[in-house]
């Protein structure tokens, strides 16, 4: 059962932002499993509760250690996060719920970081078609989060069939709407589970909307 995050969390947040090497890590790894670590999966475990049912979702709790296949200057990551998303090779190209805390505190909500191009051709097809449908659940999502839905656009985007759908042709990727909490209470004790369950709820609807276009 998820207790929540602890002033230590972000302690050990920072100190690995400021002590990137396996000596200082192994002499806190203890801090990591039982303030970092630990909490992480169990908060992962309380939120995939509502899609455990439903088909095509799985929960991918990440690890603080870097890979090292790919020679990154540090070991360690100086975050941890948890996504809700579909079984792929990488999560960054599948529309997600993500939670994700660092030592600035903690961003979650809905992102598709890195839609390969001929998925964001099938959106763009798809809302054409039934712009209506797509109009009504970007109004519903941010009225609901009181967020907007942003992202990266083309600098050269493609015509839209009608104007009002003008700016969502011109997405490219980094589509997300991200409410961020920094350390401190909103983000320490148990009724943090409650409050990102009830903002990945809101967004639900988006998040299975762009489950539409596979890869």
């Amino acid at each position: 059962m998820f207790q929540g995050f602890t002033p230590e969390t972000v302690d050990f947040l920072w100190g690995i932002r400021l002590n990137n090497d396996r000596d200082w890590f192994l002499a806190h790894k203890e801090q990591y499993v039982a303030t970092l670590y630990e909490p992480t999966k169990a908060l992962g475990k309380a939120l995939f509760e509502p899609f455990r049912d439903k088909p095509g979702n799985i929960l991918k709790v990440s690890r603080i250690y870097r890979d090292a296949r790919m020679h990154h200057d540090t070991p360690y990551k100086e975050s941890l996060f948890l996504c809700i998303r579909s079984d792929t090779e990488s999560w960054s190209e599948a529309p997600c719920l993500f939670f994700e805390i660092s030592p600035q505190g903690a961003d979650f909500g809905f992102s598709y970081w890195q839609p390969k191009s001929a998925a964001m051709e099938r959106f763009r097809k798809y809302i054409a078609a039934y712009p209506d449908e797509f109009l009504a659940l970007v109004r519903q999502a941010e009225e609901k989060t009181g967020l907007p839905i942003t992202a990266e656009t083309y600098k050269r985007p493609r015509e839209a069939p009608v104007a009002a759908l003008s700016p969502y042709f011109a997405w490219r990727w980094g589509i997300g709407c991200i409410r961020h909490i920094d350390p401190g209470p909103d983000l320490f004790g148990p009724a943090l589970a409650d409050t990102v369950a009830d903002f990945f709820q809101k967004l639900t609807p988006l998040y299975e909307y762009f489950k539409k276009f596979p890869e």
